[in-house]
């Protein structure tokens, strides 16, 4: 009874929305403004329907591909079924017509470009854009063809503690790991249908476990750990600074749960942080600082470079040498969050004027770097006058996902660019919502961390919630 229901509203929905065609007798010179702003942006074929918003106050209709949409309250949804056809063409026009003084004109019209498929699922955190104090967060994952969101695990359920930095293997959410901070504190491990509690702080390092990325091997994961303070001002544009005092990489062993490092990664004057895995497991890169001796008041001094060293997965080594790939320092620029792309070609870093912490600083640009000819650019047609940040490659390295503060300078929402075989990007669009426009004006919680999946996380969450709140944990070792 519920889906003979659903038809026959669906069906209304779409006689309403899909009515005959509007021939205008005048055409506007300029693009429409429209929210979310979709013009000519590419997208993939298996993306959510990206409805928009008209944000003028006339009457409105949208014509794509023979098709008449009027806009309700200035809001344009595509059917389901309009959609998928749209999305097996290469290049979708679109032009939307207004209603002035009794007569349809038409804007100048616009494309959406079409390429290959994105990873089916993306996971984030959801959190107050301030980090002084909070009473709800949680981890989501969304499915991308869709409007379907679902809590991996809320802090309601853990008695409002903090739980950041999850990270899966390679997007596959069977093998995760996230933090739980102050009660039941704790790093927990995802593994298959097994969950683990690990205490990672130990007498050789400084904190426990921070920032993580897996090997693609999946046996070992690597982590900064990290003394990490906060200043916040009242007269500077970085409104938020998070620094470190002191920190260090370190790898981590899933199977024997031992961690090791390399004296080039955990040294006494230079903050090192942020580590990836190289896709083939032969190269571990990170970034690093000259330590200085005041902080937070040398803060602006501090600037990290993107440097690599050698890793052997079959005995958990580190090669003798430090190679310097990118000195920002020389060049008065700091680099962030290094990403390598799934062929290994490229490696995409945040760059940005000092420190580390870049999803606050609203100079912060997305940068491409070739790992064979050492030549950079920034990712032009992706960044913003704002803050463009974090960022996660799909599995076939086509496509990227970024956060950005471009739409208030305040909150943080995700972004999706298209990246050529020549590491270019495109114009980037805003994760797609039934009414975006509404919804992200609603929404007072920042998108943290945004990463694709292949598949959702399906592990029963009072599993993971009775393994925080009861387990003492297992005792990280030394190798």
């Amino acid at each position: 009874m519920r889906k003979l229901i659903y038809i026959l509203f669906s069906g209304a929905f779409l006689f309403c929305a899909c009515s005959g065609a509007i021939e205008p007798s005048g055409t506007l010179e300029s693009l429409p403004p429209i929210e979310p702003d979709y013009s000519f942006v590419t997208v993939p074929r298996n993306i959510a329907p990206l409805n928009f918003s008209y944000t003028g106050s006339e009457p409105c209709a949208l014509q794509v591909e023979g098709q008449t949409i009027r806009g309700k309250n200035g809001l344009f949804s595509f059917s389901p079924r309009l959609w998928k056809k749209l999305m097996e063409k290469e290049q979708v026009e679109m032009t939307v017509l207004v209603k002035q003084d009794g007569a349809w004109k038409a804007y100048r019209p616009f494309t959406l470009t079409v390429k290959e498929e994105i990873d089916p699922y993306l996971s984030y955190r959801l959190i107050p854009p301030g980090y002084q104090g909070w009473q709800k967060m949680g981890i989501y994952q969304r499915e991308l063809g869709s409007y379907r969101e679902s809590a991996i695990l809320t802090n309601d359920l853990t008695g409002g503690n903090c739980m950041n930095c999850h990270t899966t293997a390679g997007g596959n959410p069977s093998k995760s790991v996230f933090h739980v901070r102050a009660a039941f504190g704790g790093t927990m491990l995802i593994d298959g249908n097994r969950i683990e509690k690990l205490n990672t702080k130990t007498d050789s390092t400084i904190s426990a476990l921070v920032y993580p990325y897996w090997h693609p091997s999946e046996n070992y994961i690597a982590f900064s750990v990290n003394k990490t303070l906060q200043a916040f001002y009242n007269h500077d544009p970085n409104r938020i600074e998070v620094y470190d005092q002191a920190s260090d990489v370190v790898v981590y062993d899933v199977r024997t749960q031992e961690i090791a490092w390399s004296p080039l990664t955990k040294s006494e004057d230079r903050f090192e942080t942020f580590p990836t895995f190289s896709p083939d497991g032969k190269w571990l890169y990170f970034c690093s600082a000259q330590a200085v001796a005041e902080m937070p008041k040398e803060h602006r001094e501090v600037r990290y470079g993107l440097y690599r060293i050698a890793f052997n997965p079959e005995d958990m080594s580190f090669g003798e040498e430090l190679e310097c790939l990118y000195d920002a320092p020389a060049e008065g620029h700091s680099v962030s969050f290094p990403r390598v792309s799934p062929d290994g070609r490229f490696l995409c870093f945040t760059r940005h004027g000092y420190g580390n912490f870049s999803i606050w600083h609203h100079d912060a640009d997305l940068w491409m770097l070739d790992l064979e000819t050492l030549e950079k650019w920034p990712l032009e047609a992706a960044n913003s006058p704002d803050t463009d940040s974090f960022h996660s490659w799909s599995s076939n390295g086509r496509w990227m996902v970024f956060s950005s503060r471009r739409g208030d300078g305040l909150y943080t929402r995700p972004y999706f660019t298209y990246i050529d075989e020549n590491g270019v990007a495109a114009k980037p669009f805003l994760l797609p919502q039934q009414d975006p426009n509404a919804y992200y004006k609603r929404l007072m919680d920042s998108y943290n961390l945004p990463a694709f999946m292949n598949a959702p996380l399906e592990m029963y969450k009072h599993k993971i919630v009775k393994e925080i709140r009861e387990s003492s944990g297992v005792d990280v070792k030394v190798k």
